[in-house]
């Protein structure tokens, strides 16, 4: 196995009894830039001038549950017209997105092991399908916790929970991977056991604050890992 910049987190996915949650946006994929120009292709066509770290803040939440809490020219809107805005921003955009480097050789290993793994995402199931069907992944052979399967969203511990429910897993022998604090806040609130942050989108000084156990710049350590459960891995 190579070195990885997660050795803890590598130990629990290679051991028996384990699973693991992936994230979507920013774990798996580095769709964090196309989101943002989404946002703000929406709100210029809207003609307001919102700051990227206003931006910011939407990362790894459902939409429609940041709009009301978070202070902008949207105040008094539909926060559910307003997310459909920005995600026919997304849809009219033609570039995919960029896969974290070794996020495919890791669902590959899942599905060759039996290492049960959901995705736990704020994206909408669509997105969902399409980014896991990029990478090559079979998704009869996933289990998927998206938006429209949870009533309150990250950084409440519902997706995380659902996700170890699906799984029929101890919250606490399973692995989550994630890229921003509000996701990661979820996973711990769930009791998951260890959590992994991704530094696609966040430093990892923030992730660390945020409560990250350890954290990673790819997913490729963690994929071997999960590949040497394999007899004569």
């Amino acid at each position: 196995m190579r070195a990885t910049d997660a050795p803890t987190a590598a130990a629990r996915v290679a051991r028996p009894g384990g699973g693991l949650l992936l994230d979507l946006d920013g774990t798996l994929v580095d769709s964090e830039p196309l989101h943002r120009r989404a946002f703000a292709v929406y709100f210029a066509s809207r003609g307001w001038d919102v700051p990227d770290d206003v931006v910011r803040e939407f990362s790894g939440r459902r939409a429609h549950e940041v709009f009301p809490v978070l202070d902008g020219p949207w105040r008094g809107e539909d926060p559910h017209a307003l997310t459909r805005g920005v995600l026919d921003a997304l849809g009219h955009g033609h570039e995919p997105p960029v896969p974290v480097r070794g996020a495919a050789d890791l669902l590959a290993a899942c599905d060759e092991v039996g290492l049960p793994v959901a995705v736990v995402t704020s994206a909408g199931r669509a997105w969902t399908a399409r980014v896991v069907d990029m990478l090559g992944a079979r998704l009869e052979r996933i289990e998927l916790v998206t938006a429209e399967d949870c009533t309150h969203g990250k950084p409440d511990p519902e997706p995380y929970r659902r996700g170890a429910e699906r799984l029929g897993l101890a919250p606490g022998d399973l692995v989550a991977a994630e890229d921003a604090p509000a996701g990661i806040a979820s996973a711990l609130g769930a009791g998951i056991g260890w959590v992994l942050g991704m530094t696609t989108s966040h430093p990892a000084e923030r992730l660390v604050t945020a409560g990250a156990h350890e954290t990673a710049v790819d997913l490729e350590g963690i994929a071997e890992a999960v590949r040497s459960r394999r007899p004569g891995g």
